[in-house]
């Protein structure tokens, strides 16, 4: 990766060196133990435009920053500071679906920058934590910005899998209401259930990767090794994708099981239907004959007997069919 010359580090506030007239570049900042924590949420090019003027990071960062294209999990590292960029599942209530929600992340001496796309709850929550209580900023903030890395990547991954428990609640819900006999609701259920399973995998299996190679490129930013913190983070990854494994193969389990269900009612139709054909198709048979004008067939002229003759054949032929199919069990 090519050199960069040092980053510059201003004393100003962030959020008040804005020019004059001009809008004020949305920056939130902690400091604590010689550290600073710098968030921007959803970052514009007004924001590019302060860091670009504050810290030397490399213009192809500041593109990848910008994109509205989602850009690959990847780490890129240069002399004086490491650029990572993260995906994360969350759940779009405008679309019902999960979605891809990415985190860029600037990682220096004394210094940490994560600009998410678009509102984390996890980041949020540690970022609340840290401006709300000093003993919390000394506890997330007081290790080096390699340790912080480490707090933020680890609760944000903490928040995947009350995620995976809502799918496999789903997955357990659908293996009951597969006998219950709503095939059409079923059948919709698995869909979505295995479209959800599939973005998982798909923010998941990208970047498995780059969280192995996390800690070898940040720990110089940590003054404590950090091998087993990361190791973490790559074990609970593994899980996730273990239990994504696992889903995908219960979702198409399910499928097949609504399948042979769906097809086992429609056979069972089927065969009542058809029993039921075989049974009145010679019951047709005798009316048919006892409806022709011939004088020789037995009490044809015999008024209301001839009609009593002609049920009794009709149910003998009925009862004697039925007793048939008991017989074979197909009945």
């Amino acid at each position: 990766m090519a050199n960069l010359p040092k980053i510059r580090r201003s004393p100003r506030d962030p959020v008040a060196d804005a020019t004059a007239g001009s809008p004020r570049a949305d920056i939130q900042r902690i400091e604590a133990a010689g550290l600073a924590w710098l968030n921007i949420e959803a970052p514009t090019e007004r924001e590019t435009d302060w860091l670009a003027e504050h810290y030397d990071f490399h213009a192809l960062d500041y593109e990848d920053v910008l994109s509205r294209r989602r850009q690959r999990a990847k780490i890129d590292e240069y002399a004086d500071y490491v650029f990572l960029v993260l995906h994360f599942p969350r759940f779009d209530k405008s679309t019902g679906r999960l979605q891809a929600a990415e985190l860029d992340v600037f990682v220096a001496e004394g210094l940490l920058i994560t600009l998410p796309k678009e509102p984390l709850k996890p980041l949020s929550a540690l970022w609340s934590r840290c401006e709300a209580r000093e003993d919390e900023r000394l506890r997330y903030m007081g290790k080096g910005s390699g340790y912080l890395l480490y707090e933020i990547v680890d609760a944000m991954f903490d928040y995947c899998f009350p995620i995976l428990d809502k799918i496999g609640f789903k997955l357990d819900g659908l293996e009951d209401a597969i006998f219950e006999g709503h095939s059409d609701e079923v059948v919709r259920d698995i869909s979505n259930v295995k479209q959800e399973i599939i973005n998982y995998r798909k923010i998941v299996k990208p970047q498995r990767p780059t969280l192995r190679m996390l800690e070898r490129h940040t720990q110089r930013f940590a003054p404590q090794d950090l091998e087993l913190y990361f190791d973490d983070i790559v074990d609970k990854n593994e899980r996730i994708w273990d239990l994504l494994e696992n889903y995908k193969e219960v979702a198409e389990a399910l499928e097949a099981t609504s399948e042979a269900v769906v097809t086992h009612r429609l056979n069972e139709i089927i065969k009542v239907l058809t029993m039921l054909s075989a049974v009145v198709l010679p019951l047709g048979l005798v009316a048919a004959f006892y409806g022709m004008n011939v004088d020789s067939l037995p009490v044809a002229r015999s008024g209301v007997w001839s009609v009593l003759f002609a049920l009794g054949i009709m149910a003998v032929v009925a009862g004697s069919m039925i007793a048939w199919f008991k017989h074979k069990r197909w009945l």
